[in-house]
């Protein structure tokens, strides 16, 4: 990974809010992202962000993250653009969105599965 952000943080509230925006991103999770231009974007976390330190284009040092999201389009094929690498602090909104296949149920007979969905 380089080790050049285009931006970074070294104030306390600055990195708190990007540590924040990285908690809702769990790993294999779907989300939708709204970004600071406006744009949203659909897709899967591959691994929950960490705060690392990097150092901007002037060389000053701080703090950001990165997000890997595998991208899905809307109805749910996978984006053409494939994978993208996303900076933290150009995430302005995060929205969790449901699983699209339901659990299956269980073949196990003894003991029952507590995770299987219940027969109606």
């Amino acid at each position: 990974m380089a080790r050049v952000a285009p931006r970074v943080y070294v104030a306390a509230a600055d990195i708190a809010a990007l540590e924040a925006t990285g908690l809702q991103l769990l790993s294999n999770e779907r989300v939708q992202l709204l970004l600071e231009d406006g744009t949203q974007v659909h897709g899967v976390v591959e691994t929950m962000p960490g705060m690392q330190a990097f150092f901007d284009p002037a060389g000053r040092e701080g703090m950001n993250a990165l997000l890997r999201l595998e991208g899905f389009l809307a109805d749910g094929r996978p984006h053409p653009d494939g994978v993208y690498d996303i900076w933290l602090d150009q995430i302005r909104a995060v929205t969790r969105l449901p699983n699209p296949s339901p659990p299956q149920p269980s073949t196990r007979a003894h003991p029952a599965d507590p995770n299987a969905p219940t027969p109606q």
